[in-house]
């Protein structure tokens, strides 16, 4: 294998200058992934909201009981590098498999746990499976999207993951008079379904195939070396800050502790958030694709930086409802062209399983460091040190952007092997 740098691009390069129209046809493998992937984010939302009751049914402290959920995100950073490489070793679609099928079997397993050292074991596993499933799925989106609808192809991945968090706990509701174990049978039979379609619709595509031999590879360094990967790696890293730590940390105690109101308008909330998310997410994708992805990634950083801040200093409910829904619109907004900016660095016709890894894992630590850092800021100084740290980190991000170069059509490659001492072609 040989590792690519910039260059003029060869006949067929797979970034080709095309029309984008917006209403060309996709390929059927990234319909079946993302009905995958909405089914398995469907599936974790019914067994989140009951994960810490059942951890505690076997007579474990709190702290105890919500370090399941810890367990699982820390084993899921941790294998992120791993599964990386196994991608660049066995494939993406393999990999996807396999790591449906864990946590298949380890989910369903919760259900018949004994101890609470048996949940903890088998849920920690599960975090191992859910890496691997969600780096080989977004690199096999990144191999299979056209490179004229990068953006939109981002777009309904994102919001496959969206619809399934949003609907999740709604069937979770729904099945909790079946018993506390249900959701995990649940979830467990759904991804072995999920695997299955996976399995008979990609196995005989030839655009999700293992990577050949004599394939491009652009490792986590090669990409490094791009300033567009750098800033779409802390982008990334204060989506998880934002997007995922300070909105489930932070926001249902806000509503409840400063505007003093019940648990179910903490729920609003959140499906506020997530409603103006869902709204933005596929038509930026759509946009990026005509118009490039610098633009959208700065204003909705930008966006979502100051509503955030602005949530912070929310006064009344009405207040802190419309920043809400204008930071869930502008999170849609980036986030569907971030991704896209990868795929045009790692491109589709090379293997990047090590830098999609990498990728993966600054939204994950983000989520772990911001969920730590937001709580002890509104414990020990204030719920608005919280929102403008978290509103800080988001407009670094759109600042990094302003520097970084477009890569809608600017990235090209030749295959030919990198030296470290090589000047970095986009400073």
């Amino acid at each position: 294998m040989s590792s690519v740098t910039e260059g003029d691009c060869p006949a067929g390069c797979p970034q080709d200058n095309r029309a984008r129209s917006g209403t060309a046809r996709l390929p059927g493998e990234v319909w079946v992934l993302v009905v995958a992937n909405a089914v398995i984010a469907l599936g974790y939302g019914v067994v989140s909201p009951v994960l810490p009751q059942y951890a505690r049914h076997f007579g474990v402290s709190i702290s105890a009981a919500t370090f399941v959920i810890t367990a699982f995100a820390l084993l899921r950073l941790c294998s992120a590098p791993p599964s990386g490489l196994l991608v660049q070793k066995l494939g993406e679609r393999r990999v996807y498999i396999t790591g449906l099928l864990i946590v298949a079997l380890s989910t369903g397993a919760c259900a018949f746990a004994t101890t609470y050292e048996q949940l903890l074991i088998f849920r920690s596993l599960g975090g191992l499976g859910s890496a691997m499933f969600s780096v080989s799925s977004l690199g096999l989106m990144i191999r299979i999207s056209p490179p004229d609808a990068r953006g939109r192809v981002a777009g309904l991945y994102a919001s496959g993951f969206l619809v399934g968090s949003v609907g999740g706990p709604v069937l979770g509701s729904l099945s909790a008079g079946l018993g506390l174990a249900a959701p995990f049978l649940i979830y467990g039979v759904a991804l072995l379904v999920a695997a299955a379609v996976v399995f008979f619709s990609l196995r005989r595509s030839a655009l999700a195939a293992p990577a050949a031999r004599d394939e491009l590879v652009v490792t986590v360094w090669v990409a490094l070396r791009h300033r567009a990967y750098r800033s779409a790696l802390f982008s990334n890293f204060a989506t998880g800050w934002s997007v995922m730590g300070l909105r489930t940390a932070l926001m249902p105690l806000f509503v409840t502790e400063v505007l003093a109101r019940g648990p179910a308008m903490a729920g609003v909330a959140l499906s506020t958030f997530a409603v103006g998310n869902v709204s933005a997410v596929v038509p930026s994708g759509r946009l990026s694709d005509r118009v490039g992805r610098r633009a959208l990634l700065i204003s909705g950083l930008l966006v979502a930086g100051v509503a955030t801040v602005w949530v912070g200093f929310a006064s009344s409910l009405a207040l802190f409802l419309v920043g809400t829904f204008v930071a869930g619109v502008a999170s849609g907004m980036f986030t569907s062209p971030q991704q896209a900016a990868v795929a045009d660095v790692i491109g589709n016709r090379a293997s990047g399983g090590t830098a999609v890894a990498t990728f993966q894992m600054m939204a994950d630590l983000g989520a772990i460091a911001g969920s730590m850092a937001v709580g002890e800021m509104a414990q020990h100084l204030s719920f608005a040190w919280a929102y403008s740290a978290s509103g800080a980190i988001l407009l670094s991000a759109a600042l990094m952007w302003v520097f970084a170069p477009e890569t809608r059509d600017a990235v090209r490659y030749r295959p030919v092997p990198v030296q470290p001492s090589d000047p970095d072609p986009t400073e």
